[in-house]
């Protein structure tokens, strides 16, 4: 199962893009509440948002982002069918990769 949740919409002339992204974006400050012990840092370093492969959102970002964070934002460009694909790396080296085409 995907990490990323990709919906588009058209809206007058313009597409609305929002992200939803499973990731536990922990900081490395929580401790456990069982043992005490720090949890540790876990979070996505980089986020890339492509539109018909090119790049039109390229983020680094760090641990004081909630978990399973949100992104919304409006692309003046783009026709149903052109493709939006979002990745992102985290700084365990784990990735993911989702891909969907504009309605």
């Amino acid at each position: 199962m995907a990490s990323i949740k990709i919906r588009t919409k058209r809206l007058e002339g313009k597409t609305q893009i929002r992200l939803l992204i499973a990731h536990p974006m922990e900081h490395g400050r929580n401790k456990d509440k069982l043992t005490g012990q720090l949890i540790p840092a876990h979070f996505i370093k980089e986020l890339t948002v492509k539109h018909n492969d090119r790049v039109i959102i390229s983020s680094d970002m760090a641990g004081m982002i909630a978990k399973n964070p949100y992104f919304a934002f409006m692309l003046n460009d783009g026709q149903a069918g052109d493709k939006i694909t979002v990745s992102w790396i985290d700084n365990f080296a784990q990735t993911d990769r989702a891909e969907v085409k504009i309605i």
